[in-house]
């Protein structure tokens, strides 16, 4: 069944509605018939996906602080919403360094507050919760993690991911685990997606775009670190497909499920810029590996998806070749600035591509 049929005049909260994967989410939802309303702090970056969208104009959007348990309880009760798709986190490894207690505050504290707001709703409703697949304790091992591998963290960020699922864990058991619970629950952990519209400090792809866009030279710290990357819409499609799997079926209620893409899809940093390469001209980047301190990356991580595609029939759509042609042609309609170059246009246009490219491929959710 399409997912439209499930989410079509429902009323949806996003969470983090303004960062890079929360506005994709919100135009793909609002394509499919939803009335959705995203709750965020802020603005991540400048530019931004959510900006350059004009998405505020677009849906409902509510500005609060989720780690302000008051103000999020207040609105949930307000929207009386059907489904939840909990996005809203400090998303990077990096500044979880610099500021370790408001990452952990805002990804775990946060989340409780979320739930702790569904918990006095006196309706049914399905939260899809987004953690992270760094909420693993990576071992870097060339396996990839299934979701009862050992959750862990050897940053802030990835302890504050585990963290969030602890407390997911906890509310599921000691709340939503009865017969008369209005709350369905499901875990969704993913990463290292890439995409038109990602303006956030220390990721690959941004940093690439806005050096090549003025024709400079970008750092590349770690070049042979290898990752599973994926389009922005992959996952997406997976939190979609666990949102109308816990709606119809409560047997997935307090599942974790993988989104990543086929294990003959990981590829070094290095592979990627070469690939990107295809599509932008005077690339230059320099290997800084060794040139300066760095604080703790992982340099290999994978996820096994077999239970996403055993219960919900989810599988991943595009080829690597096809993730990284999507992106560069989403930055470069940006960065040409023609009249005509839409980016909200441009950005419906992609989902309505890969929705064709599932379709044609036989992917359950877009039959």
């Amino acid at each position: 069944m399409h997912i439209s049929k499930n989410f079509s005049g429902k009323k949806i909260l996003v969470t983090g509605h303004t960062g890079f994967k929360g506005t994709w989410l919100s135009i793909w939802l609002k394509q499919l018939g939803a009335i959705v309303h995203g709750v965020s702090f802020n603005i991540p970056s400048n530019p931004s996906h959510f900006d350059v969208t004009n998405l505020s104009t677009e849906i409902e959007d509510h500005r609060l602080d989720i780690r302000n348990a008051g103000s999020i309880t207040k609105l949930v009760k307000k929207i009386q919403p059907d489904f939840v798709f909990h996005l809203a986190a400090q998303a990077l490894v990096r500044p979880s360094y610099e500021s370790p207690l408001e990452t952990i505050s805002t990804n775990a504290i946060g989340t409780a507050n979320l739930l702790d707001a569904l918990r006095v709703l006196e309706k049914p409703v399905v939260a899809v919760m987004i953690t992270s697949d760094k909420a693993y304790d990576n071992l870097e091992w060339v396996w990839g993690y299934r979701e009862t591998d050992r959750l862990g963290g050897k940053d802030p960020y990835s302890a504050s991911k585990g963290m969030a699922e602890l407390v997911i864990r906890t509310y599921v058991e000691s709340f939503f685990n009865h017969e008369n619970s209005n709350v369905r629950v499901g875990i969704a952990r993913a990463g290292n997606v890439i995409g038109g519209g990602d303006w956030a400090v220390d990721r690959i792809v941004p940093d690439c775009m806005q050096a090549w866009s003025l024709s400079q030279t970008v750092d590349i710290r770690s070049p042979h670190a290898t990752r599973p990357w994926q389009h922005v819409l992959e996952p997406l499609s997976g939190y979609l497909s666990l949102g109308s799997a816990l709606a119809k079926n409560n047997k997935f209620h307090g599942e974790a499920y993988n989104f990543g893409p086929s294990s003959n899809q990981n590829y070094p940093v290095s592979e990627l810029i070469d690939e990107m390469a295809k599509y932008w001209k005077q690339v230059r980047w320099n290997n800084v590996s060794k040139s300066e301190e760095h604080v703790h990356e992982a340099g290999l991580l994978k996820l096994n998806c077999d239970k996403a595609l055993f219960d919900l029939n989810w599988q991943p759509t595009l080829q690597f070749e096809e993730t990284v042609r999507m992106t560069i042609e989403w930055y470069k309609a940006y960065y040409q600035k023609s009249a005509d170059n839409s980016m909200s246009k441009l950005t419906i246009t992609q989902i309505e591509e890969y929705t064709k490219f599932a379709k044609s491929r036989g992917v359950l959710w877009a039959r």
